[in-house]
C-alpha cells in the first residue's frame, strides 16, 4: 500500500504544473459565428487599462474580463447594439475605441486640428511680424563706435 501511495504522490507533484496552466487556458467557442461576433466586438472597446489597445488585443486582466462579458452575452442572445450600451452604461463613452461625437467628445475629437491651426497662425504672425522690423538709422555716436570696434577688429586680425 505504501508504494502505491508513493508513486501516486511523484506523480502528482509532476503533473500539479500542467493543472495550473490547464486553469490559464481560455475557452474557445465552439460556434463560429458567435467568436466572429465577439472578435468584432472587442475590436470596438478599448482596454481601460492599456487605453491605446482594444480588449481584443490587450493581455490585461480586466480585457480578458470583458471578452468573457461579451461572450457571455452574445450566448444570452443580446444584440450587438445592447452589448455596446451594457458596456458603454457601465464604463462610459471611455470604452469605446472610437467614442461618438457628442458635446462632451468635441475636444477629444477636434482638439487636435484646433492645436494644428492655432500652431500655423501663431507661426504666420511670428514671420510677418519678423518682416516688418526696419533698420533704424544709427546715431552718430554709434556710427563712431562701430567704425572704432571695426578698425580694433582689422589691426587685431593683422600680424
Amino acid at each position: 500500500m505504501k508504494p502505491v501511495a508513493v508513486v501516486l504522490l511523484v506523480l502528482s507533484s509532476l503533473l500539479a504544473p500542467y493543472q495550473l496552466a490547464a486553469k490559464e487556458a481560455v475557452p474557445t467557442e465552439l460556434d463560429r459565428v458567435q467568436q466572429k461576433r465577439a472578435v468584432e466586438l472587442s475590436e470596438h472597446l478599448r482596454c481601460l487599462v492599456c487605453q491605446n489597445q482594444t480588449i481584443a488585443d490587450s493581455n490585461a486582466e480586466l480585457a480578458q474580463d470583458l471578452r468573457r462579458q461579451v461572450r457571455e452575452q452574445i450566448a444570452e442572445g443580446r444584440s450587438d447594439a445592447d452589448i455596446v450600451g451594457f458596456m458603454v452604461q457601465r464604463y462610459g463613452d471611455f470604452v469605446l475605441y472610437k467614442p461618438p461625437v457628442k458635446l462632451t467628445t468635441l475636444l477629444l475629437w477636434f482638439g487636435p486640428g484646433l492645436l494644428l491651426v492655432a500652431g500655423f497662425v501663431v507661426l504666420v504672425r511670428n514671420l510677418r511680424s519678423r518682416r516688418r522690423v526696419e533698420p533704424r538709422a544709427l546715431s552718430e555716436e554709434e556710427r563712431t563706435r562701430a567704425g572704432a570696434l571695426l578698425l580694433e577688429a582689422s589691426n587685431k586680425e593683422r600680424p
